[in-house]
């Protein structure tokens, strides 16, 4: 029985325009089952999966591979810049009586393995059949690990876009693309974020598939999975997706898949930071419902615990999800030591931040009322006269820290300990030699600065700083309840944040006495059993 030809039915777009009594007629084609336009007449398929819209009928040309190389580099003129774009090279050549074009970015090029290629399809036997050729060029001629054979343009047009190189045969309706690509890219090294005294010092890089590899090296276990997706539709950003597959929990694994497929948006040109606000929409909350880590032993420590890794490509950061307050103020220099340094490290830590929080407001409060500074702490105060009001001089004060910071990010390496020197001077000794400011403000502001630089987690600084901002202005204008509600209020804030389903305070809040212990305590490595319960994993069991 014959095949019924396909159809497209193509209407037009505006209202008729005809007299009353008069309808126009619909604009119909017939489409057979190659894409070919059929004479009007022909039987109509009845299959409403068939009718094909204008649309439809312009992408499904666009997909179709030519057999004519002619027609291939207009075709490619058209959806990929030939002869427009300086680095779109389609290079022609006769291979075996077979005339064949090579497509490539001339800057994603690996110039030996193609020139590899070549030198070998040059030994090519003429062949009476076209596609006797190409069988003959995917099968044995083309000396590469990685070779895929390719029936649509668009599919050939994304992978060069992705730096593979495309073949073209003169009479096929085929490509084959040849992934032969290099990327610029720079040696591994230490993260400037996560340093550790003793520990390995290879870092993640901008290049999605040495950052896998690093990770691999790391578990040696087959069910370690990495998935690939692609999110941009037009920059076609490579995102992986990292999982171990008989631990982590699979709804989870499922939630962030089908939030990153959905994700619509032209590109990710900040990476995994655009990936983050899309797929968390977390809105206007400063605290990071994430952990960025740029190391991958952190990485694979969060694998075995049942975390699912984001690794987007351009990005040196690995995201790492779901995540809790308490997994941003862990260090990997606590498991680089033995169990006591790593607690003290750890307590160390917590005291600082504690102190970033807290610390300007209460002696804030005790300034202003005297009467609630505890016996033996009479000393606490400004002694000398001062022209500005406290709270106008810690606000100044943080502007200039924060200045400070920025401008040391963006001075050169050889000007930057005179910018430091001249930051000193200002802030040390001319503000407050005029009065501008006390030296008690400038000290508890160092102190709460040390604090900060002190939270593993950058992102987690940043947001401390603006809740003591917060606090330190609430206690200003209410005292003492001002500072209590404040603080409840940002208690509270953090427990309603949840990370994938996950709570953010936990285990403090809801309270799990097991977890919680591990969160004040560094145990050695053997006592730890069992899995975190957070992330509900499919194994829990750490040590057999």
């Amino acid at each position: 029985m014959k095949k019924l030809a396909k159809r497209a039915v193509l209407k037009r777009g505006e209202p008729s325009r005809e007299k009353p009594g008069h309808p126009e007629k619909d604009e119909r084609l017939e489409i057979d089952s190659e894409g070919n336009i059929l004479p009007s007449g022909k039987a109509r398929s009845k299959d409403p999966s068939e009718i094909l819209t204008r649309e439809e009928l312009r992408l499904k040309e666009t997909e179709r591979i030519s057999p004519d190389i002619g027609e291939v580099k207009r075709t490619l003129e058209e959806q990929i810049g030939l002869n427009k774009s300086f680095d779109v090279v389609f290079r022609e050549m006769v291979f075996g009586g077979t005339k064949t074009g090579l497509l490539y970015f001339n800057g994603f090029a690996k110039d030996i393995v193609l020139v590899d290629v070549l030198e070998r399809l040059s030994y090519a036997e003429e062949t009476k059949k076209s596609d006797e050729t190409f069988e003959l060029f995917l099968e044995k001629l083309i000396p590469h690990i990685q070779v895929k054979k390719v029936a649509k343009m668009t599919e050939v047009v994304e992978n060069v876009n992705r730096g593979e190189a495309a073949f073209f045969f003169e009479g096929e309706t085929h490509a084959i693309t040849i992934d032969a690509k290099t990327y610029p890219v720079r040696s591994t090294k230490e993260p400037d974020l996560e340093r550790v005294v003793r520990g390995a010092r290879d870092g993640f890089v901008e290049t999605l598939l040495t950052n896998v590899t690093l990770i691999r090296r790391r578990l040696r276990d087959p069910r370690v999975m990495f998935e690939m997706l692609s999110v941009g539709n037009r920059s076609k950003t490579d995102v992986c997706m990292a999982y171990i597959q008989d631990i982590v929990d699979t709804d989870l694994v499922e939630a962030v898949r089908d939030k990153i497929k959905g994700v619509k948006a032209d590109g990710l040109p900040m990476a995994e930071k655009q990936l983050e606000e899309a797929i968390i929409g977390k809105g206007w909350s400063p605290y990071p419902l994430v952990r960025y880590s740029e190391r991958p032993d952190v990485a694979a420590a969060h694998l075995l615990e049942g975390h699912v890794v984001i690794i987007v490509d351009t990005s040196p950061s690995a995201m790492i999800l779901p995540t809790t307050f308490f997994h941003h103020v862990q260090h990997a220099e606590e498991y680089r030591q033995n169990p006591t340094v790593g607690t003290y490290l750890r307590w160390v830590r917590y005291t600082g931040m504690l102190a970033s929080l807290f610390l300007l407001p209460l002696w804030f409060l005790m300034v202003t009322n005297p009467g609630l500074k505890p016996p033996g702490l009479e000393f606490i105060g400004p002694s000398q006269d001062y022209h500005l009001p406290l709270l106008v001089q810690f606000v100044l004060a943080e502007i200039g820290t924060d200045l400070m910071r920025m401008a040391a990010v963006h001075t050169p390496t050889p000007l930057s300990t005179a910018m430091g020197l001249i930051a000193a001077i200002l802030i040390g000794e001319i503000a407050v030699k005029t009065g501008l400011f006390v030296n008690e403000v400038i000290l508890y502001l160092a102190v709460a600065a040390i604090g900060t630089f002190a939270t593993p987690s950058y992102e987690l600084s940043l947001a401390n700083r603006i809740t003591r901002l917060i606090l330190l202005i609430a206690t200003a204008i209410f005292k003492i309840p001002g500072l209590v509600v404040a603080s409840t209020l940002w208690v509270v804030y953090l427990t309603v944040q949840r990370s994938y389903n996950t709570p953010y305070m936990w285990p403090f809040i809801p309270f799990n006495a097991p977890a919680f212990y591990d969160i004040l305590i560094r145990r050695p490595f053997l006592a730890m059993k069992t899995r975190l319960s957070i992330t509900k994993t499919l194994d829990n069991t750490r040590q057999r």
